[in-house]
């Protein structure tokens, strides 16, 4: 048999945890046709990886790349560091279904884009749009349960009621419809703040008889962070739905430690409902600028302002002192905005990651002017300095954690493994040499050690650069499901 594509002579990581093993990799259209070694001649196009690891491209369970998927489809921030699909639409924000004319949106929902973005009325033309432009890298899309708020209510400092509920369920119902694969909730953020625990859970009923999933970007990460998860945990066991804690944390100095009570709680949860969590490898957040928050932190940088766009990449301190006021004073004078806030211990950010349910989410923030540099360092950082460099897991492990697992967290079918049959999405890395390079002062700096990332079987990165390619698919739940043989 001839094939498009042969990756000779690397080590092949499946995607299991198990060690790697000496293999050639063989390509033909979008799928992998073998992981074996292979004959000489068999691929129209051959590439020589020897000394490099060959794995299933790593899959982002965590962004806001809802609307880069659309206006910067070369997704560089993403293909650079060897991910493949990207999971959108987290913490109760989606691009879609929410049409807002000339209304600004409410932070956060403005993180992701303008009153102009804001443009689909049904999720449908939102996955329509991605695949009618299509980008580098695949997507899987949440429905954001402050948008659909936004999108039904005149108030958001009040629960919903039953009219609105009953729209909001309607949104959702035909979004699931149309193929988004569950929800998302922000209850830490103002627009849905409001929403008790009983309105979450109806809509994420939907979501359990759909089989999708609920991610939450839970209510407290800090001084009540274990009531935040038993309320995460009763509002999934109530909605009978898997149930995804975002971007797991214990913020501000008070709080530091506090790990070590989170997770036993996470792992005995596990025990009676499905809970999954993911983590990013950093000790600072990046979100809207608040006021309310960045008295926990001990340093906020300025990543975007609208009033005052210098401001962006500066200290939040230096800029106060430099007009002479307080820091809350500074902050309302660059609202709206965001920050990078320094909140967390490294012991808790190590001891999370090495939680061995632990995925791995960048929840990047592409339209910040001066980004959290986690957008483009993440799954590098985690390769390289976390599981090479500090030993804190194996590299094969690693690598389970940011295919295998999050695929079948999520039911990406047919992607998550380096096996025959299943999609060509890979990442060819050097082990020796992969390591974050983006910083705090420089946060848009590409990895090192990334060498080749094909999606659907197509190069999209190679020789340090976007190669143009763009064979990224909205990924439905009725595909997904029929890929697995369930119904849809």
């Amino acid at each position: 048999m001839q094939f498009d594509l042969v990756l000779r002579n690397g080590l092949a990581f499946d995607g299991s945890g198990t060690p790697p093993a000496a293999a050639d990799v063989a390509v033909a259209g979008d799928r992998i046709a073998a992981v074996e070694r292979i004959p000489a001649g068999r691929g129209a196009v051959e590439i020589d990886v020897r000394g490099q690891a060959i794995a299933p491209g790593f899959i982002d369970v965590h962004t806001h790349d809802d609307r880069a998927l659309l206006i910067a489809p070369d997704m560089a921030a993403k293909t650079s560091q060897g991910v493949t699909p990207v999971i959108a639409g987290n913490c109760g924000v989606s691009l879609a279904p929410l049409v807002l004319g000339d209304a600004q949106p409410p932070p956060p929902l403005d993180l992701i884009g303008d009153a102009g973005s804001y443009r689909f009325a049904g999720f449908g033309a939102y996955l329509d749009a991605l695949d009618a432009a299509p980008a580098a890298v695949n997507a899987a899309c949440l429905v954001g349960h402050s948008t659909l708020r936004v999108g039904a209510m005149d108030d958001l400092d009040r629960p919903a009621n039953e009219a609105e509920l009953a729209a909001m369920r309607e949104r959702l119902r035909a979004a699931l419809d149309d193929g988004a694969i569950g929800l998302s909730s922000g209850t830490f953020y103002p627009p849905a703040a409001a929403a008790p625990a009983g309105e979450v859970a109806e809509l994420a009923a939907l979501v359990g008889e759909a089989g999708g999933v609920y991610t939450t970007h839970m209510r407290d990460e800090t001084d009540r962070v274990d009531e935040s998860l038993e309320e995460s945990f009763d509002i999934a066991r109530r909605a009978g739905v898997p149930l995804v804690i975002s971007h797991h944390k214990v913020a501000g100095r008070a709080n530091h430690g506090r790990s070590r009570e989170t997770l036993p709680a996470i792992a005995a949860a596990m025990e009676r409902q499905p809970v999954g969590l993911d983590a990013y490898p950093y000790v600072a957040a990046s979100s809207m600028l608040d006021a309310g928050r960045f008295g926990t932190a001990e340093r906020v940088i300025v990543t975007w302002s609208q009033s005052v766009p210098e401001a962006a990449g500066r200290d939040l301190a230096e800029i106060a002192a430099e007009w002479g006021v307080p820091a809350e004073a500074a902050v309302e004078r660059l609202k709206p905005a965001g920050g990078v806030y320094f909140l967390m211990d490294e012991e808790d950010v190590r001891r999370i990651l090495a939680f061995p349910h632990t995925m791995i989410g960048s929840d990047g923030l592409p339209h910040d002017r001066h980004p959290h540099p986690r957008l483009w360092g993440t799954f590098p950082r985690v390769l390289g300095h976390y599981a090479r460099d500090a030993g804190l897991f194996p590299i094969e492990e690693a690598v389970r954690r940011m295919t295998a697992l999050p695929a079948a967290r999520f039911g990406l079918t047919g992607r998550g493994r380096l096996a025959p049959g299943g999609f060509a999405d890979i990442v060819v890395f050097d082990p020796e040499t992969i390591l974050d390079r983006a910083t705090f002062d420089e946060p848009a700096r590409p990895a090192s050690g990334i060498d080749t990332v094909l999606v659907n079987g197509r190069p999209v990165w190679r020789d340090g650069a976007p190669t143009g390619e763009r064979p990224g698919r909205a990924l439905r739940r009725q595909e997904l499901f029929r890929e697995e043989g369930r119904d849809g």
